[in-house]
Order: structure tokens, then sequence, then C-alpha cells
């Protein structure tokens, strides 16, 4: 064979208004600019793409299979501003031929700076999906599949999930190939799902760069590529963003009509079907060990965390958000920790990236600041209005409002 594994990230995040030291109130957000955004991408991209999805599991009799990773605050924005997308998402839910993945709710970084908050949005995003999908996890993504050998054990340790997906990086596969089931470091329970990156990309990137010696990317040509590891590989594991159908690559580039043509092709090929991750945990042995002591991702060029921790900015802003953990939950005040944690959204430390190289165009999009030391002022602006408010809260509380951790992130496990 090879089993071809679709699996699609779906995430926006609440983005911030212009918020100035003068402020008086407690509105970070821009309510208006996340709903304009979200019913934007969800015009474009989520309900046609929704739509085929649901066409293409009943035009292959269950046999077309996909997967999701829906990040908790989009969930709550689609509630708020496209329940019709939420709907389209329930009815994909009911064919079952559809996985929905565990992760951290606010799409943050917590893994690297508070074990306790990880798994607290581990734990908030189970019980969003099992109320609105009606399933309860069993596979898990980090965000940006930021991963190393520390989260495979923590993940161990928690039970409940069989698979942890991650990048298929070069620097650590070596001469190996992507295309198979690997396990962490001195675990026999957990596996792990590689994304196949340059196949992943070519349809996620480069699908409708007319530069690429491989443009136009047709239906029957991509499928050939995946006939070519029959022999070769248990699963190609084709992960990517879903607004890339529609929003990255738009409608008229042909990216929905190659969607739609694509399981056939695939198919037409006896050997070959489509796996959810679970499917995939239960159908195949791993082959080796994945181990990574250092952190990767999915994200540019390098698969690290430069993308969020690439400069003093975004060093300092991680530190100072995270440094507030104990005086936030200590308030026991629902709204600051709440707000709080959409401030975690990995998005705001993104925005703040200064790689205008080779990735300059990706970090642009979406980016609701002019520069990324714009984004850095006016999210420690925010931040700083939160601890005060955190502050004035303790003291009405006669709670002491720093302790030995306050100020200090735990540690990164690097």
């Amino acid at each position: 064979m090879p089993s071809i594994c679709f699996y699609f990230q779906v995430h926006q995040p609440y983005r911030l208004r212009n918020y100035t030291i003068f402020e008086l109130d407690n509105d970070y957000f821009d309510d208006s600019k996340n709903a304009e955004i979200c019913r934007r991408v969800a015009r474009k991209c989520y309900l046609p793409s929704n739509l085929l999805m649901l066409e293409l599991i009943k035009k292959h009799k269950g046999k077309f299979r996909i997967s999701y990773s829906i990040t908790g605050v989009l969930l709550e924005q689609l509630e708020l501003y496209a329940p019709e997308v939420l709907a389209s998402f329930q009815a994909l839910a009911a064919t079952n031929c559809v996985e929905f993945l565990a992760e951290t709710y606010y799409h943050s970084l917590s893994f690297l700076y508070s074990r306790e908050e990880f798994i607290a949005q581990i734990r908030m995003h189970e019980q969003a999906i099992h109320r609105l999908f009606g399933q309860t996890p069993r596979v898990f993504r980090n965000t940006e599949l930021i991963y190393n050998n520390d989260l495979a054990f923590l993940i161990e340790q928690m039970g409940g999930f069989d698979m942890i997906l991650a990048e298929g990086a070069d620097h650590i596969l070596g001469y190996r190939s992507p295309n198979f089931v690997y396990r962490p470091p001195n675990s026999t329970k957990l596996k792990l799902l590689l994304k196949n990156y340059r196949l992943s990309d070519d349809i996620a990137f480069r699908f409708s760069n007319r530069n690429w010696s491989q443009w136009p990317v047709t239906a029957d040509r991509f499928a050939a590529w995946i006939n070519a590891f029959n022999g070769n590989g248990f699963v190609v594991n084709l992960f990517m963003d879903y607004e890339t159908l529609g929003e990255h690559q738009w409608e008229d580039t042909g990216i929905f009509s190659f969607i739609r043509h694509l399981p056939s092709e695939i198919l037409k090929h006896p050997d070959n079907d489509f796996k959810t991750p679970s499917e995939v945990a239960a159908a195949y042995e791993p082959v080796g060990v994945f181990d990574v002591p250092h952190t990767i991702s999915w994200a540019d060029l390098e698969r690290d965390l430069s993308a969020w921790r690439g400069n003093p900015m975004q060093e300092n802003a991680l530190a100072e958000l995270y440094g507030l953990e104990y005086k936030v939950k200590n308030t026991d005040d629902r709204a600051i920790i709440i707000e709080w944690r959409k401030l975690q959204v990995s998005d705001h430390f993104y925005y703040m990236c200064t790689k205008y190289f080779s990735d300059g165009d990706v970090h642009k999009y979406f980016n609701p600041y002019d520069s990324p030391y714009d984004g850095y002022i006016n999210f420690m602006t925010v931040l700083d209005n939160l601890n005060s408010r955190c502050h004035k809260v303790l003291l009405q509380k006669k709670r002491e409002p720093f302790s030995i951790l306050s100020g200090e992130p735990s540690p990164s496990l690097m």
C-alpha cells in the first residue's frame, strides 16, 4: 500500500485590538475584526470545504476518511459568529469517517512553560470535543506540531492516548522515511505519525506557484507520486492548515477541483486506502524509534521554535505572560483567567517574529500589525493592564500577590 492520512489544523485566534497605555477598560480583544475574519474564512474555506468533504465521504461510501484538530478558541468563535460551520463539522462527525484530535484548547505554548497549564488545556479541549462531536480523542497533536521526547513522556503519563502527530524532520529521520509509524524512546504504548512535509507542502504552499517546476499539479499526477511509495511505506501523512483550501489557496487556483478528484485517483490503485490517525495506530506497528531530544515543530524552514521564540521580544513576552500564572490563578477570577489564557494563543508571538527572509510572507498572513514591534508593544500593554487587575483583586482578597514562583516561567524542557 500506502494508506493516506489527511489531517487538517483548523484555527483562528482572538486578535487584540489597538490597546494603549491610556485605556481604562478591560476590553482587550477586537471582537469586530475577529467576527469579520471568522465569517470570511467560513465563507471561503470552512463551509465549501466541509460540504466537499461530506460529498466525498458519501461518494466513496466511507472509504474517504479525514481528521481534524479544531482549537477551542475557534470553536468558541464558530458558536458565536458562524454556527452553520459548527453544524457542518457535526454533520461530518456523524459519518463516522472523521476523527477529531486533542490539543491545547488555547493553541498555546504552555508545554514549554507550565505543565500544569498544559494538562489543564488538553482536558478542556477533550471536553469540548466530546460535547460538540461526541468523540473522546485518542490522538494528540501539540500546537504547531511542537514535539520532543519529554512531550511524548508526559502524554503517555496522562493516559488515554494511542498516538501523537509530529513533523517528519529530515535532521531527525536521516535516511529514514516519514511514511512509516515510529515510537518515542522508552515507550511501548505510544505511536508517532510523522508529516510527509514534501507532499503536504506541495498542496499547502506550492500548489498555485507558477514558477514551481511541477506546476500545475493535477489529481492524477499527485496520486502517482503517492503510488510511488507502494512497497516502501505504510502511510503517507498529508498534514496542513484547513485554510489551505480556499483561503491560502484561493478557489480560482483550482484547489477545490483538485481535492474533489484526488480520492478517486488515489483509490484507483487497489492497494491504496484512506485512514484516520487512530486507524493507522490500530493497523501498523512502529518500525523504529524517533528520538527527538531537542524540540521541533512544523513551522518554517528550520522546523524549530524560532517562529515564536526567535528574538528577545518574543522571549520576554512569553516569560512575562507565564510568569503571571500563579498570580492569575490565585485571583480565582474567571474573567481574568480566561483572558490570560487567550493571551497564550501562539499567534500573538508569531506576529512578533522578525524572520522576513525566506518565511516573511507566511508570517505576515492574517497579521493585524504593521510590524513585529507594534505587535510586541500592544501585547505588553495589554499584559500590563492584566497584571494590574490581578494585583487589585489579590489586595482586595488580602492574598499575597507574589510568591517565589511569581515572575518565573516553569523550566522549559528544551
